[in-house]
């Protein structure tokens, strides 16, 4: 007797327009993917059947724009349960041989307004909070900002989008940026990751995992170094493996293996100029953490689940001492099909080998 969850799984998604349930979409759904990483924005692809009859004629269904229309709010959900929430942006024809013709409507969430603006301005004696809130504002999203960060003389966005500038800051300070509705949130990986993890058992709901542990991008310090103007001054940091002690679930990091392998390697950034002691640290701190938390990745696919998003730990199970454990995952594509159901793909990642 297969469980609730189970039964949640084999649902059909309901696909909901405008704020309103459309049973004919969901109906006629033959095709959906939803993906989603750290680096872009959260999309989806819907394709439905666009051939029938409608108004006593046999035409196509939707070509009026009378139901799927460019800007109109797109959401897509499995039971109670919300998958997406984006705008449609793109409206595709596909008129196969042999076969009903089919439409297929892109829609992404609001980061979209992000990327589609570009400009060149600047922010004097703020913080990369500061800055983070501005653009919020501009955009009409509520900001949701737990950052920290060194105040700078002065911050420029030159000739960059909205996104990639905001994407740019986050990571410097060590945050991660997504959208939840119209929520601009901006935190540090382990307040992101506070939920309770979801459990994938290879064997049951975790159809298949690959992963890897490599010693080849870790460093077991990084250096960043500068000049404060003000004290005309060098200033220096130091970042180490005891940034992500918190993070390592009792296992055995990237950077201590590797110290113990083949011995020290240092990372010094040369690409930046820190201008302050807090600067320099703030930048050091960001890329340790940043690489070290690649030294273990994993490539799975999973029954279908909307727990499964980008920033979310889960619970990787049935697959040895060394890779069992909590990862944090990076990237998702959930797909729906008529013939296959609902499925994750899913790309995780973590500091530390287990123990065997």
């Amino acid at each position: 007797m297969p469980d609730s969850s189970d039964i949640l799984r084999a649902a059909r998604p309901v696909v909901r327009l405008a704020n309103q349930d459309r049973a004919e979409l969901g109906l006629g759904l033959l095709e959906l993917t939803v993906s989603e990483d750290t680096a872009g924005l959260y999309r989806c692809e819907a394709t439905f059947g666009n051939w029938g009859t409608t108004n006593g004629t046999t035409s196509f269904l939707y070509f009026d724009r009378k139901v799927l229309e460019f800007g109109k709010d797109l959401s897509i959900k499995f039971d109670d349960a919300t998958l997406f929430e984006g705008r449609v942006i793109g409206i595709e024809g596909d008129f196969p041989e042999g076969r009903p013709a089919r439409i297929t409507v892109l829609a992404d969430d609001r980061l979209q307004d992000l990327r589609m603006t570009r400009r060149t301005r600047s922010w004097e004696n703020s913080n990369d909070a500061d800055v983070l809130h501005s653009i919020a504002s501009d955009h009409g999203l509520d900001a949701d900002i737990d950052l920290d960060g060194p105040t700078r003389p002065v911050i420029a966005q030159v000739n960059q989008s909205d996104l990639r500038f905001a994407r740019e800051r986050t990571c410097a300070a060590g945050g991660e940026l997504w959208v939840e509705g119209t929520k601009f949130i901006v935190k540090r990986r382990p307040a992101r990751a506070s939920t309770d993890a979801p459990e994938l058992a290879h064997g049951r709901n975790l159809r298949s995992f690959k992963v890897l542990a490599d010693l080849a991008h870790q460093r077991t310090k990084v250096s960043v170094s500068g000049w404060d103007i003000g004290a005309k001054d060098a200033v220096k940091h130091d970042a180490s493996a005891s940034l992500i002690g918190s993070e390592l679930d009792g296992g055995d990091s990237g950077p201590s293996i590797l110290q113990n392998a083949l011995g020290e390697r240092v990372d010094t950034l040369v690409h930046t100029a820190a201008r302050s002691s807090a600067e320099a640290e703030a930048i050091a701190d960001a890329h340790f953490r940043d690489v070290a938390r690649r030294f273990v990745v994993g490539h799975g696919t999973a029954e279908g689940d909307v727990r499964l998003r980008v920033g979310r730990k889960v619970q990787i199970s049935g697959v040895g001492a060394l890779f069992a454990g909590k990862y944090v995952i990076c990237e998702t594509r959930h797909t729906f099909t008529g013939t296959e159901g609902y499925r994750t793909d899913f790309t995780v990642e973590r500091p530390a080998l287990g123990k065997p």
